[in-house]
């Protein structure tokens, strides 16, 4: 694959503290990366993107992070890093790495220094303000709940929290500030990273402090001088260099993402929306037991495959991350064998047949589940945690909300990587920090590795006909049938070949519509003569040239 044909490529998002560990203490670390990267070159993936590996507390996983410059100890040394850097790239993989810049985290000295002296000059790397009538200087809400500003009793001013109240969010105003960030980018630059992910990096322009009449994200979503913010870090930082980037957006729109992502605009490559994974909220909430939303699933879907498009941007498109539940167990069916299997192939051949950049989380395509979880004693994630405790004061009673937590819980995704049938999965030879799933045994590497069948050899298949044609990647989408309950059906169109696209999201065969056409060459299917009735089983896909 040629430099700058970066669009043909896939991505493999690793969770380090659940991949691999070497060290026997239960956590995953780089070296156990090293470990496997004949594996991910086996796959056939492009890049992978390493979720935060700095020093940090842990209050976020991560993402509040205390030290851009240093690795977190947990996961190794810089030496290690190094040697990841320098195996990758003898293996052909490139490396992203995941970049906070919307906050860092209250115990980096930036904000110990802020804290220390009001007269600072880090006092304006943040948002410090004084309180009104008695309270914070807003009503905003932080995304983790409560209010958004936290006391500070030495000053007596507030500071801006819009995640974590450890997360202390950066003034972008200040030209120190965005100096320091691009330091920081080139640092990593220069070791010879491959490409940048920025986290929430649509919340960075904040510039009006005003009671919401909801939660206060009107006032710093794709706020007003974000689009400056990230075309001058390009410009100073990797503009002139072939590096992938994919900015998360956080409540955005199609028109802000085409900004974001049009090439001449000099922004980055591409952008995540979460949009079409809030298909099972109830109402907008998360924490509830909600079934899937087909239709909205395929409105929200190709409202962005077509407006990205139209719009001269690009996609990022994913199933499954740190932060989301397993896809075979959301959208698919996980109850038999049979099902997981042909329902996590369906999901893929959906994915990666769409426009944009596909990224796969470890363990999506081995076709990993949920782990089923039903004792509080097995969560790990504060969120889950939090959810429980608001859940039993609303009134909900034990069995519920554990249906719940084993819907949603972002520890659906954390569980370890399931390697082979060993002990733990082979993740570790020591206690692993969150369980492993009971159905390893069954599902894991080696197994689908040695299966000619296997949901790992549909993913290696879908990403080498990315690579290998064109239509797949720059072809326009045609969507059709949109009113139908259970087939999303779709067309892939450009000057050589048009693909046809039917996947049955139902547990039952459906019958093809009348007036379709599905004569032409099978490019990939998840069953063996799978239009052989002129019917589409239960969780069917494929894909037909014609």
């Amino acid at each position: 694959m040629s430099q700058t044909d970066w669009r043909k490529s896939v991505v493999y998002q690793i969770y380090p503290k659940s991949f691999n560990d070497t060290t026997g203490n239960g956590q995953g670390d780089l070296n156990g990366i090293i470990d496997k990267l004949d594996y991910l070159a086996y796959l056939g993936v492009d890049y992978i993107w390493l979720t935060p590996i700095y020093p940090s507390p842990m209050n976020d996983n991560g993402y509040d992070i205390s030290d851009y410059y240093q690795i977190n100890e947990q996961f190794g040394t810089l030496d290690d890093f190094k040697k990841l850097l320098e195996t990758a790239h003898q293996y052909g993989l490139k490396v992203m790495l995941d970049i906070v810049f919307n906050h860092t985290s209250t115990d980096h000295t930036w904000f110990q220094q802020a804290l220390a002296d009001p007269e600072s000059p880090y006092r304006d790397y943040y948002f410090f303000r004084k309180g009104r009538n008695g309270g914070p200087p807003t009503n905003w809400q932080s995304k983790f709940g409560g209010n958004a500003w936290q006391y500070e009793p030495n000053s007596g001013e507030y500071y801006l929290h819009l995640f974590d109240v450890s997360q202390a969010d950066l003034n972008w105003e200040n030209e120190h500030v965005r100096q320091s960030l691009y330091d920081i980018v080139k640092y990593w630059m220069s070791y010879g990273v491959d490409g940048f992910r920025f986290d929430v990096i649509n919340l960075i322009s904040k510039d009006r402090f005003e009671d919401s009449d909801a939660i206060g994200k009107e006032y710093y979503t794709d706020g007003p001088r974000v689009h400056d913010f990230i075309h001058e870090m390009n410009r100073e930082t990797f503009g002139d260099r072939e590096m992938m980037t994919v900015g998360e957006m956080s409540s955005t729109t199609i028109d802000h993402c085409i900004r974001y992502t049009q090439p001449e605009r000099q922004e980055l490559n591409s952008v995540f929306n979460f949009h079409h994974l809030k298909v099972d909220y109830a109402e907008g909430e998360k924490w509830t037991e909600s079934q899937l939303d087909f239709h909205k699933l395929k409105e929200i879907l190709i409202e962005w495959q077509l407006g990205i498009y139209e719009g001269g941007g690009w996609n990022a498109i994913f199933w499954c991350n740190h932060d989301q539940p397993r896809i075979v167990s959301r959208f698919g069916d996980d109850s038999t064998e049979a099902m997981r299997q042909r329902s996590a192939k369906m999901l893929a051949i959906v994915l990666h047949m769409l426009q944009g950049t596909p990224y796969i989380f470890q363990g999506e395509e081995i076709g990993m589940t949920n782990p089923h979880f039903d004792k509080l004693s097995q969560y790990r994630d504060v969120e889950s945690l939090n959810a429980y405790d608001s859940l039993q004061e609303a009134g909900k009673t034990e069995p519920e909300i554990m249906r719940i937590l084993a819907q949603k819980s972002r520890d659906n995704a954390r569980t370890p990587m399931q390697w082979d049938d060993s002990a733990q999965a082979g993740f570790t030879e020591g206690e692993p920090w969150i369980e492993v799933s009971d159905n390893y045994k069954e599902i894991n590497v080696q197994q689908a590795m040695n299966d000619e069948q296997s949901v790992l050899q549909t993913y290696r298949k879908l990403i080498q006909l990315r690579h290998n044609y064109d239509v797949v990647t720059y072809g326009n989408i045609e969507p059709l049938y949109m009113a139908h309950d259970q087939l999303f059906i779709y067309r892939r169109n450009d000057e050589h070949n048009s693909w046809l696209i039917i996947a049955n999201f139902s547990n039952e065969a459906v019958a093809i519509p009348e007036d379709l056409d599905t004569t032409g060459q099978t490019v990939i299917e998840n069953e063996p003569d799978l239009l052989a009735e002129g019917k589409i089983p239960a969780y069917g896909a494929i894909v037909i040239d014609q």
